[in-house]
Parts: structure tokens; sequence; C-alpha cells
């Protein structure tokens, strides 16, 4: 069963407007999650927020969004003053031009949704939308109110449906020139890279999403499912042997060779 939408409006292209609901394409709902508990009465300690200099609690009431502008001195803002700020991408996608779907770096995506008509008379023109991107090889860029802050998202069609990237903001990404400036563009011995490809070959299996499991999160859940059914006292983890310091340089094309020799196909997880 679907999850439900977490957030319904419009999407809009010139005068073709139909109702769309959106749901976020991944979640951290299956993670472990733990509460911070008082060990001498087993109660859950709660936070709550103090003021700096009086160290007294603060009613919600009283907290508002402050914007530093020198020394112990804030601009305030209510909250509906932010909410205001872009208040006609609270609920319409206006797709305001469209950009070869190529064009937009990998580095630039943020979050990923699911966007799906909402009812039945605006299918036929989310249709139409999604189709004609999906002809021409473009994808729509627009803004949206999302997570209290407007922001420039990417819609690429995708199957019968479109998806919904949030975009980072421009002070969000580095530029990565000065960070790979330094490495020198050395072109590989052709032996050694006929030995690297013969590995990857060795290595390589269809992409499944198994292979991405969290092994954190498994032994987590196992812990959690054995202390459920005893009180028994963890064992003390067993600290990984460091390896062996050595002075010597490895050379790689034996280490390539050693590689294949001992190199066997990957295993199916299940």
């Amino acid at each position: 069963m679907a999850p439900r939408p977490f957030w319904k409006g419009y999407l809009k292209l010139s005068l073709v407007t139909c109702a769309v609901s959106m749901t976020p394409a991944t979640s951290d709902s299956a993670k472990v999650r733990f509460h911070t508990i008082n060990r001498a009465t087993g109660n859950r300690v709660i936070s709550r927020y103090v003021d700096a200099a009086t160290g007294k609690p603060v009613d919600d009431d009283d907290m508002v969004k402050g914007y530093p502008r020198g020394e112990d001195d804030y601009v305030l803002l209510e909250d509906d003053e932010l909410d205001a700020v872009a208040l006609d991408s609270t609920r319409t996608i206006n797709i305001e031009t469209f950009v070869p779907a190529d064009s937009i770096g990998w580095i630039w995506y943020d979050k990923p949704h699911f966007l799906a008509p909402d009812d039945e008379v605006g299918t036929e023109a989310f249709a139409v939308i999604r189709a004609a991107m999906e002809a021409t090889k473009t994808v729509g860029i627009a803004r949206l109110v999302l997570y209290r802050r407007e922001r420039a998202v990417m819609l690429e069609p995708r199957e019968n449906g479109i998806v919904l990237w949030t975009l980072r903001y421009g002070d969000e990404v580095r530029d990565a020139e000065p960070y790979f400036a330094g490495i020198e563009d050395e072109k590989p011995d052709t032996e050694g890279l006929d030995l690297m490809r013969r590995l990857i070959a060795k290595r390589k299996q269809s992409f499944d999403p198994a292979l991405l499991a969290d092994p954190v999160e498994e032994r987590l859940h196992e812990m959690i499912a054995a202390r459920s059914k005893t009180r028994r006292r963890r064992k003390k983890p067993v600290e990984a042997e460091a390896p062996a310091e050595t002075g010597n340089v490895i050379n790689i094309m034996d280490a390539l060779k050693r590689s294949l020799a001992t190199e066997k196909k990957p295993a199916k997880r299940r």
C-alpha cells in the first residue's frame, strides 16, 4: 500500500493545470531509533529549550526565529512572516523553463519525490506534460516551497510518473577544481589497465538494492531482538587486529595479478 502523500497542490505549465500529489521517494522510517532513558527510574528523558542567559525553560509561545545581525542582537521573524515570503509557490509547481535532461550534474540533486496526478480530471494533462518532456529529452525547472524554504526543483519523467528533485542552492555546492587540480594526468600502463579491467569484470554483477544493506542496522535489530528475550550482559566487542605495518611499497602490478588469481564471482546477497 502506497504511503499517504505529504503534499498536495497543482502542476502548471502555461494555461495547463492539473492537481497533483507528492510523496518522498526515500524513507528512513525503518531505521532503529532510540529514546534517552533515565537509568535510575527507567523513564524517558525529555529535552527542553532554555534561555541561554537565565537558564530558565522557554514556553513554546515565546519562541521565535531570530537572524543574528550582531552580538546578542537579532532580527525577529514570526512563522507567518516566513510562510508568506514565497506564498505563490507553496501550492503550485509552475514550470518556468525546460533544460536538456543531461545538463544538470549529479551534484545538484538533493531529495527525490514521486509526483502523480491527484484526480482523474487532471490525469490527461499530467500525462501530456510527462510525455512531452520524455519525447524532447528535457526536464522542467520550477520553484516550490518545501521544508519551509522555497527551492528550485527539477521535474524528470520516469515511467508513468514524474520524479521531482529538490536542487541544492548555489552556495551549497563546492567547486571540484581545487580538490582535483593537484592530481596528475597520468596515463595508466597498458598491462596494468588490462589487469584492472579483468578484475572489474570478475566483480561485475547486476545492481541489487541488497548491495546497499546497512550491516550496522541489521546488527542493531539482532541485538534488540536478543536483548528483548534476555537481560544478559552484552559481550565486550572484540577489537579488530590492526594491519601489520610495512615499509615496502606495494607493486600495483603484483597486487593486481594476485587479486585476479584469488578473485571469485561475488556471491548473491540474500
